[in-house]
C-alpha cells in the first residue's frame, strides 16, 4: 500500500529496510498509517491474545454468528 506524506503531501513508497510502513523520498518522514494502527504487534503480544477470555469469546462470537447464518 502507498500513500501521502503527511509533512510534505509527497507520494512515498514502502520502506526497503527492516522498519515497516513507508518513508517519504522528499522530507524523509516516515508513517505507518497503511498498516491501520500505526502500531505493529510482535508474534508473543498475538500469541498472548488468544489465552484472553474476553477477547476469545469475541472472535468466537463472530465466527459462530457466521456459521449460523450459513
Amino acid at each position: 500500500m502507498r500513500c501521502m506524506c503527511r509533512e510534505c503531501g509527497t507520494y512515498m513508497v514502502q520502506a526497503e529496510d527492516g522498519k515497516l510502513g513507508c518513508i517519504c523520498p522528499e522530507c524523509f518522514s516516515r508513517c505507518r498509517d497503511c498498516l491501520g494502527t500505526d502500531s505493529v504487534m510482535s508474534r508473543e503480544e498475538l500469541a498472548k491474545m488468544k489465552e484472553d477470555p474476553l477477547l476469545a469469546a469475541v472472535f468466537f462470537a463472530n465466527r459462530n454468528d457466521r456459521e449460523e447464518e450459513d
